[in-house]
């Protein structure tokens, strides 16, 4: 059961890696990609990394409470943790501030954007302990 978990937790590492630390940064260096353009696509990316995130994040959670060991379990419990904190108190943010952008205001960048990114390199040390504990 632990090496389902594993195998999931690198999934899910993956996917966090190229979408919030390659895509992301990288879109809006592409050539004719605007800020409002950019803003949508992340929006939609994002929303759908973060359902995919929930899925493993169950998964991964099942099994841990079906025969994984307590680190395994907890590190689950805390990679879901920070996901959660990440939907629920930080993408509001996020999506206020892009509303706003979109309806043409010049804006900086947001700390909540920041407090994002700091999230996704916390859930990418506990999503290294996570797979390393499932695997060991």
């Amino acid at each position: 059961m632990n090496h389902a978990a594993g195998a999931l937790t690198f999934l899910w590492l993956g996917m966090v890696l190229a979408i919030s630390f390659l895509e992301a940064p990288l879109k809006f260096r592409a050539p004719d990609v605007t800020i409002p353009i950019g803003l949508g696509i992340g929006r939609l990316v994002f929303r759908a990394l973060n359902l995919a995130e929930a899925a493993l994040g169950v998964a991964v959670l099942v099994l841990a409470i079906g025969g994984g060991s307590g680190a395994v379990l907890g590190f689950a419990t805390g990679a879901l943790v920070v996901l959660l904190a990440q939907v629920a108190l930080i993408r509001p943010t996020l999506n206020r501030r892009s509303d706003r952008v979109l309806a043409g205001e010049d804006l900086p960048r947001s700390p909540a954007h920041f407090c994002y990114v700091g999230a996704e390199g916390v859930k990418v040390l506990v999503l290294l302990g996570l797979g390393i504990s499932a695997l060991v």
